[in-house]
């Protein structure tokens, strides 16, 4: 008898999730039935699940074995006291390959200057100096789970120091790696670039306030490619505004898409990235979430399960 298996998201997505995930669980080998049709409940041994799509719920699901987020972050869904069964996060191939070249990239063009060279219009040769190393510069990576290691290993590849930050100690092979509030004075006292990759929990919710930001140099970048209020909006502005930070590339923020009026559009020396740095790919992602479910029919582990007393 088939696997029954709930899509559970906004119905736009039906059409591109559809032959990914299809074509994903025939090549898994696996008997699956797949439906956005939610009107027996209690028939459905996984669901794939988008914290904005319908079901809000999950009483009726009886039969429910695990949940398959389409997102990486959980946040929105954790909390959710009627998720009784585990509930996997979404980190697959296509999503670290995404993160990885977004913040390499971004990495890169402060580097190396690109935003100055580009809008320079004025007829004059800008060659005060040359362009510092990668072996010169260092670089913070706040969160140092599969997104943020593969992100470092690409920028230690070109030689940048990449000092990983996280919240309970952790060792990386080849990586400097610091955690605690000690951890994370150093790290931001040490980096010419942050990035922040953190889940959003109790703890590293407004973690880059004001007091934070003053142990980074002068001159600092901070990128967000983690969640939107990891960072206190006003207090990273008053920063821009004073100099303290050089800039601040976001692709994350409190309210999406961000509202026209928010200062963020007007300060020049923000760069506002529409939320595209680890967009899940419904082809990549598909295998990933066929992966899983093989697993569990199996009785093996669930990959990237979500720990519920930490939040992510």
């Amino acid at each position: 008898m088939a696997c029954r298996i709930l899509f559970s998201a906004d119905e736009a997505r039906w059409a591109a999730w559809l032959p990914a995930l299809g074509a994903a669980f025939k090549d898994a080998g696996l008997d699956v039935e797949l439906t956005t049709d939610a009107s027996e409940p209690e028939a459905f041994r996984y669901m794939i699940h988008s914290p904005d799509g319908p079901v809000a719920d999950f009483g009726p699901f009886t039969g429910l074995e695990a949940v398959m987020s389409t997102w990486a972050g959980v946040e929105n869904i954790v909390g959710n006291e009627t998720l009784t069964v585990p509930l996997a996060r979404m980190v697959d191939p296509g999503m670290i390959e995404g993160m990885t070249e977004w913040v390499t990239g971004h990495v890169l063009r402060h580097h190396i200057g690109v935003d100055r060279h580009a809008a320079n219009r004025s007829g004059k040769w800008l060659k005060e100096h040359s362009p510092p190393l990668a072996r010169d510069r260092t670089v913070a990576m706040l969160g140092f789970g599969v997104l943020g290691q593969a992100c470092a290993r690409c920028l230690a590849a070109m030689r940048f120091n990449v000092v990983g930050w996280s919240r309970a100690p952790k060792r990386v092979d080849g990586f400097d790696c610091v955690s605690g509030p000690e951890g994370l004075r150093e790290a931001l006292s040490a980096a010419d670039f942050v990035v922040l990759l953190l889940p959003l929990t109790a703890e590293t919710e407004n973690l880059m306030d004001a007091r934070a930001i003053e142990r980074m140099k002068d001159g600092a970048v901070l990128m967000n490619a983690g969640r939107g209020a990891l960072i206190d909006d006003g207090d990273l502005l008053s920063a821009l505004d004073s100099g303290k930070l050089g800039n601040a590339t976001l692709d994350v923020f409190r309210e999406e898409p961000l509202p026209p009026g928010h200062p963020f559009w007007k300060c020049p020396k923000v760069t506002v990235s529409p939320h595209i740095a680890s967009e899940t790919r419904p082809r990549t992602a598909s295998r990933f979430i066929a992966e899983n479910v093989g697993r569990g029919l199996r009785g093996l582990p669930l990959l990237h399960l979500v720990d519920r007393r930490l939040g992510y």
